[in-house]
């Protein structure tokens, strides 16, 4: 038998490059670089926030979500567990990697509560809208109100 060296490289996940507000509480492990997170939010653990991100004043951001690069949240935000926002649709017909001239812009109201495990793809959300559990939205939504599904849809 054979012996193979792997080289292995690790990343310490970790906060970095980033501009925080007043009491803004963070629990570890988190993964949190070159964004800028308002005052008075909170920040659960094993999240990932991006590069470029602007969070704003008062927003809770629960465990296990995802907000990558070109992402904008307003004030007073509720985002809960195991969201995850996307910035590449694909459109040529496979991830655009690096290539951010593909990537698009999400921009999320104010008063704007997102369930868990829900899906936001580069769109923009009014304020004072909930987005249900588990929905994916897949274009802009310009009115308040609940929306739920897949596709996500107003149903009040």
């Amino acid at each position: 038998m054979s012996k193979m060296q792997n080289e292995i490289i690790l990343s310490q996940s970790g906060i970095v490059d980033v501009s925080l507000g007043h009491d803004v509480k963070i629990v570890e492990p988190v993964n949190i670089y070159g964004c800028k997170i308002g005052n008075n939010c909170f920040i659960g653990p094993f999240v990932e926030i991006q590069r470029d991100v602007i969070i704003g004043n008062d927003c809770k951001i629960q465990s296990h979500s995802f907000i990558c690069e070109m992402v904008t949240i307003g004030n007073s935000c509720f985002i809960s567990h195991g969201v995850m926002f996307i910035n590449d649709l694909f459109s040529s017909g496979g991830p655009a990697g690096g290539d951010k001239t593909k990537w698009k812009k999400t921009i999320i109201g104010n008063h704007v509560s997102i369930g868990t495990n829900a899906t936001i793809l580069p769109v923009m959300i009014a304020d004072n809208v909930v987005i249900g559990a588990g929905s994916v939205v897949t274009k802009d939504i310009s009115a308040p109100g609940v929306y739920v599904g897949n596709p996500a849809r107003k149903i009040r």
